[in-house]
């Protein structure tokens, strides 16, 4: 079967999505950054992943039919801005398994976030809850009477001078916790300017940076830097230990780079 799942919006975006890992009952795709995983209750029109994959299946597009494909539906989901691994189901069954999975409090999901300051301790969790804003249903914030019970583990990978790479360990399935979590910790991520982080530029890491004449200067990452690195648990139908992994996307592989260059701990 292809290695890549190809689709597009009727703005005629495209999209080359790699398979990470598939079976009779399961589809894991690496998920790129900037697409929605389902749709958005505030922009309708926005493209997202699962809209673009149940419209292929319907058209019979040639990744679908080879894989005989009638159902598919996303287990959890990702924030926009993220990248990596997202589980997808071929049938209804098991995706009630999935969601048994996922309602737990195990630590299966790792992501890697970078983000700007350093934590006092090279280990910690954070166990804050966490409700929807009043007035931005869409902006997930730490709200101790309303909120749901929200746990996230952190472990430090990697520091930079005014920088930390983390391992992120959500154990509690809310959409936009490690966000949220992170924000409350006084660490955003770079790039998530919604909470409070900012974008990477190479000009303020490089001494003499010189930008060439008439060209504008990009940032490092300019979105959330969050990837959904790998899940562990055990399959749902096999009961065999299953490991999927995504690797680092570009923007993540660049910034890491320039930060190890440029901005060694202290």
């Amino acid at each position: 079967m292809s290695s890549v799942i190809k689709i597009s919006s009727p703005a005629r975006e495209f999209w080359e999505i790699p398979v990470l890992f598939e079976d009779e009952q399961l589809l894991a795709l690496d998920k790129p950054a900037g697409l929605l995983t389902s749709p958005d209750r505030q922009d309708v029109k926005r493209p997202n992943l699962i809209g673009l994959l149940h419209d292929a299946v319907t058209a019979g597009k040639p990744w679908a039919r080879e894989r005989g494909l009638s159902y598919l539906m996303n287990s959890h989901r990702l924030d926009s801005d993220a990248s990596g691994v997202l589980l997808l189901v071929k049938n209804k069954a098991v995706l009630v398994k999935l969601a048994n999975l996922f309602g737990s409090e195990r630590p299966f999901k790792k992501y890697i976030g970078l983000v700007q300051g350093s934590p006092s301790e090279d280990q910690f969790e954070i166990d804050a809850r966490l409700a929807a804003h009043p007035l931005d249903p869409g902006f997930l914030r730490v709200d101790s009477r309303n909120g749901k019970k929200s746990r996230t583990r952190f472990a430090v990978l990697e520091k930079f001078s005014r920088w930390t790479l983390l391992q992120c360990e959500p154990l509690t399935n809310r959409p936009g916790q490690v966000r949220a979590h992170l924000r409350h910790a006084g660490l955003p991520l770079v790039g998530d300017e919604r909470h409070g982080g900012k974008p990477l530029w190479l000009s303020r890491l490089k001494r003499g940076f010189r930008l060439k004449s008439g060209h504008e200067e990009r940032p490092l990452i300019s979105r959330a830097a969050l990837h959904a690195e790998r899940l562990d648990f055990a399959h749902p139908v096999t009961g065999a230990a299953t490991t999927i992994a995504a690797p680092w996307p570009k923007d993540l592989r660049v910034a890491v780079k320039y930060l190890r260059q440029f901005a060694k701990g202290n």
